[in-house]
């Protein structure tokens, strides 16, 4: 598969349940194929090695590598969603035993970072007027999980 990019997530030995977890919680996610070590190792013959997943369309590949590495927030995913509902429903699904951060960040139990940001956001902060901007930024750095209502108010010069 030339000319596609696909990110290639390192786990130590949660790949399969990892991939599990995000397949329940995203709609249209897949599991497209999984492999496993054979006798010539590193790990035992039979453990699963990778998961290659697809989310919304977009192709990963978790792989079972060991503890050599580990995540950290300087890569993150976004999901960009339309409403609050559905900003409700990743979040929840994907704080089951994660660690909320700041302005819409959250690092699952697995240790990878999500963005789980509104439409709506992406769109108010290319905006040309610069005081909505910042009120909207403003708004933005006090918010754990992003608020639609509270972004809106923000943009409406409601809120300083």
């Amino acid at each position: 598969m030339t000319g596609r990019v696909m990110p290639f997530l390192w786990f130590d030995g949660t790949a399969e349940e990892a991939v599990n977890f995000y397949v329940s919680i995203f709609d249209d996610a897949k599991i497209v194929n999984v492999s496993r070590y054979t006798e010539l190792g590193p790990e035992p013959e039979g453990t699963v090695m990778t998961v290659t997943f697809e989310l919304f369309g977009n192709r990963f590949i978790a792989l079972n590598g060991g503890s050599n590495f580990s995540f950290t927030p300087a890569v993150s995913f976004m999901v960009t969603c339309e409403t609050q509902d559905e900003i409700d429903r990743y979040w929840d699904a994907l704080l089951e035993g994660g660690t909320p951060l700041e302005c819409g960040w959250i690092t699952d139990k697995y240790g990878v970072t999500w963005q789980i940001t509104p439409k709506l956001l992406v769109d108010l902060l290319g905006d040309e007027d610069d005081e909505r901007k910042k009120s909207v930024y403003r708004a933005m750095f006090e918010m754990t999980k992003l608020d639609i209502a509270g972004l809106e108010a923000a943009a409406a010069l409601q809120v300083r």
